[in-house]
């Protein structure tokens, strides 16, 4: 305790910035969080300043002692003692594993339950990376949740999510990414606020293992990451837009702010402008994305096999998006511009043109 005590007089030479200031926006919560520091372990005591120092106002006011001092401690459990903690740098540590919350998602108590359920998971895995693959293929049926744009709002915290039975790829995102963290994965929240060609936006999750890898929840791709239905997507952002770039949420100080679509013009969260990793996948200006959709009579998407021939034989083939892929998730064909394609599912058949992108809308039938 004492040690606690003389560290907390030390941290504004230490850290660089006045406790006494955050003290003063907890207004009425000011003893939660002097107990906060005062009974953290001397061992934790950087990273329960760290958080500290950078969680949001809003939470300096509400949350007890007792919610930062588990979250601390469960935190460094799974640090020191995931195989693959030792590789992970402690502010990676900070940024990726320590927060409790992503943005303004519901604040709940999520790590105890999540590390006892979701632990047996990835105790044989080797890496982060092995880990966070598994995890996407297996815990959104363990708690039964499923995608759905019936979700009751975008931003749901992981037990609203589980309550509802179902989310958007925000909710999931959140969902996943505090299933990484209850496990020691460094993990962070991505967005884009809008395509480039205004279709629509998109969240996914980014973990960190000896560098950052993305992945769209509940939208694995067997054992591997880096592997997404997005990417010609999102190698058309536009770096320091912010409505056509690529975000990432960080807790660390930045000054940018992380753009919500779910809430326009609120700009009290940080984000780093990642654009340019996603913007480095080249596709060529000869190939034109043609998205496919396949409705049935009612207008919901339905899986079907489509076939595409063009007039001197090239074929492909997919088969489209049903109702639980993301709603901008379509079987994409990247088709030489210029050529004539007869497109086909079931009994709908159409003629293109490639010229510019689409999406093409075919009628199913059972």
């Amino acid at each position: 305790m004492a040690k606690s005590l003389i560290f907390l007089l030390q941290t504004v030479f230490i850290f660089g910035f006045n406790i006494d200031e955050k003290l003063i926006l907890s207004d009425d919560n000011k003893m939660e969080i002097k107990k906060a520091i005062a009974n953290t372990p001397d061992s934790q005591l950087p990273g329960m300043t760290w958080l500290i120092k950078n969680m949001p106002e809003d939470d300096l006011k509400v949350l007890s002692s007792e919610f930062l001092l588990t979250n601390c401690n469960l935190s460094y459990k799974v640090w020191t003692e995931m195989k693959w903690g030792v590789d992970i740098p402690e502010h990676i540590f900070f940024d990726g594993i320590l927060p409790y919350a992503n943005l303004n998602e519901r604040r709940d108590n999520w790590r105890k339950e999540f590390y006892t359920k979701f632990y047996p998971v990835v105790k044989k895995s080797k890496s982060a990376y092995e880990a966070a693959a598994l995890l996407n293929q297996k815990i959104f049926e363990m708690v039964g949740v499923i995608y759905s744009t019936k979700r009751p709002k975008a931003d749901q915290s992981p037990y609203e999510s589980i309550e509802a039975g179902m989310a958007s790829c925000t909710g999931l995102s959140i969902l996943l990414i505090d299933a990484c963290r209850s496990v020691g994965i460094p993990a962070r929240f991505v967005g884009i606020p809008s395509w480039y060609n205004d279709s629509g936006n998109h969240s996914w999750v980014e973990i960190w293992d000896n560098g950052w890898h993305f992945t769209g929840a509940a939208e694995p791709t067997e054992s591997r990451l880096n592997e997404a239905w997005f990417l010609d997507l999102a190698s058309q952002a536009k770096k320091g837009d912010m409505k056509y770039g690529i975000f990432a949420v960080t807790w660390s100080q930045s000054d940018m702010y992380f753009p919500m679509d779910w809430l326009p013009g609120v700009n009290k969260y940080r984000g780093l402008d990642i654009t340019e990793r996603y913007a480095n996948i080249i596709y060529s200006d000869e190939l034109v994305p043609i998205r496919i959709r396949a409705l049935n009579e009612k207008g919901l998407r339905e899986a079907v096999k489509v076939t595409i021939v063009s007039d001197d034989n090239l074929k492909y083939e997919g088969t489209s998006k049903d109702q639980t892929c993301d709603l901008n998730d379509h079987l994409t064909f990247m088709l030489p511009k210029g050529k004539k394609f007869e497109v086909r599912a079931g009994e709908s058949v159409i003629m293109i043109d490639v010229n510019d992108e689409k999406i093409i809308d075919l009628k199913s039938k059972k």
